[in-house]
């Protein structure tokens, strides 16, 4: 099938993370199951009307602009793949201009949430109160995407050189200091790991009550659990740690090309969208720097 074929194309060729390719797919089947079931026609001989077609189905099931953006980036994806592979002569989704989308700032975490957070008392003969606490930590300290916290091994961790190896977009590696107590933390962790799952094969770094590796949706279960029990805001996840991270960072003056290499953006646009929620802070270190401000004298 073509869309095996498609997924391959976007793990070796495009190197996209697992959580991408099966999003990407997802989309490529939702949307060949309505051009079939609509047009009775495959892949070949879909049309830009076509599409349309589909856009305006989602737009009135009240999908969100943000949602139909990535999959109208799926369908473009997999057309570009059928027209390296000769089964199209064009991309239908050249011409397609992406719908409007508020860029609504997500607000990260203050530092005094942080401390109540991890200065909460947890059982630490535990297995599960400490991963859990491991991971919130982890997440805030080196501000790791889901997907990266989730593909770590044993061996990410190095101890001699105090430092994470972290395989992030497209297997691109990078290397992240570890906090003295984050890595007395994680050592913590592994020492009720190997004591309670000695039998266990999995390399995994983080894994679940019955052995296997952490999942997703367990992920993001244990941070919204963790978050709301110390904040009132109503969207947590795992990206406001990440975001927290890099708000922090730049609050307490790191400069913004060490915090995009912490990151793994490939440019600097991409970081920059955390200075935003970091303007206050840097509007106090402009008055106070800038020459040309009185109020300072």
């Amino acid at each position: 099938m073509q869309e095996s074929q498609f997924e391959k194309y976007l793990r070796l060729e495009r190197q996209y993370s697992v959580h991408t390719v099966e999003a990407y797919s997802n989309d490529v089947a939702q949307f060949l199951d309505f051009v079939t079931e609509n047009f009775e026609t495959d892949a070949a001989q879909v049309n830009y009307p076509m599409v349309r077609s589909w856009l305006a189905v989602l737009l009135e099931q009240q999908v969100s602009n943000r949602s139909i953006n990535r999959k109208m980036s799926s369908l473009k994806t997999y057309f570009k793949y059928l027209q390296l592979s000769g089964i199209v002569d064009s991309n239908v989704m050249n011409k397609h201009k992406s719908l409007k989308v508020n860029n609504n700032i997500q607000t990260p975490m203050s530092p005094d949430e942080i401390k109540s957070l991890l200065s909460q008392p947890i059982d630490e003969t535990d297995f599960t109160a400490v991963r859990d606490r491991c991971v919130m930590e982890l997440l805030y300290t080196a501000g790791l995407r889901r997907a990266e916290l989730i593909s770590l091994t044993i061996a990410s961790i190095d101890h001699q050189k105090k430092q994470l190896i972290v395989n992030g977009k497209r297997n691109k590696q990078r290397l992240i200091p570890l906090l003295p107590s984050m890595l007395e933390r994680i050592n913590n962790y592994k020492v009720l790991r190997e004591l309670h799952y000695s039998s266990s094969t999995v390399q995994e770094l983080f894994i679940t009550s019955k052995g296997k590796p952490i999942y997703p949706t367990l992920l993001y279960r244990i941070v919204t659990t963790q978050l709301k029990s110390i904040s009132s805001k109503t969207k947590v996840s795992p990206h406001i740690l990440r975001h927290t991270f890099a708000t922090h960072l730049i609050n307490n003056g790191a400069e913004l090309n060490g915090v995009k290499e912490l990151l793994g953006h490939a440019s600097l646009a991409s970081t920059q969208v955390y200075t935003h929620s970091s303007m206050e802070a840097l509007k106090k270190v402009h008055a106070l720097a800038h020459p040309r401000n009185n109020k300072k004298r």
